[in-house]
Parts: C-alpha cells; structure tokens; sequence
C-alpha cells in the first residue's frame, strides 16, 4: 500500500516515539509501505528539529535517515498540489492543506494511496 507521511508521524516513527499510534506504527515499520513524504511535511520536519522540539539530533540525522530509507519518495510542493490547497479552506493549517492536497494529487493520478497521520 502507498501512503502520505504527515510530519508528526515521520518524526515520531524516526524517534522511535510512544505517542506515535499502533496503526501507524504499523504502516511505518511494515518494508512493504511505499511512504510518499510531501516536501512540506520534510520542510516542516527541518524546522521542529532545527528549534530542538524533537529527540532528532539534527537536521542531517533527519534527512540521513530519508535518505536511507528505499520505500521513501519525497513528493514536490509543486504546482497541483498549490492549486488543491487552495480548494481545501476549511482545513486551517497550511501544513496540513498541502499535505492533504499531496494525497489527493496523488490519487487524481492514478495512485492509491491513503494519508497517514501521527494517529
């Protein structure tokens, strides 16, 4: 199954975090996930790693570890998913607009996929 990573996810799932939901702990762990990571949601990452709001010890220790996952494919904040955004008002974080977005680019693509979020 393919899925969009939201950021409170791909950070607990990368610090090994408890508040991080069986299901998707489940998803994140299994080597068979084919995980889209939105650039917003990696973006979004570097930033609550860079204010040391994480276990994460730096921003290179985040994208090493996205790096070095095969089943991760990092998703532009392109053009598609901007104009999504904007028919997603009544969602009323832009982080979350735009990953949202990212998922419902994706499955107007062809893609089945399903957004994953830290529960």
């Amino acid at each position: 199954m393919k899925y969009v990573i939201d950021t409170h996810a791909l950070i607990w799932f990368l610090e090994g975090n408890s508040r991080l939901g069986a299901n998707a702990n489940a998803v994140l762990s299994n080597p068979d996930s084919q995980l889209f990571i939105p650039a917003i949601t990696l973006a979004e990452a570097v930033w609550i790693v860079e204010r040391g709001k994480t276990s994460i010890p730096s921003t290179k220790n985040l994208l090493l570890a996205v790096e070095a996952d095969p089943r991760i494919i990092i998703y532009p904040l392109d053009k598609d998913v901007i104009e999504t955004t904007i028919s997603l008002s009544t969602i009323n974080e832009m982080h979350d607009r735009q990953i949202a977005a990212t998922a419902l680019v994706l499955a107007s693509k062809g893609e089945k996929v399903e957004l994953l979020t830290c529960d």
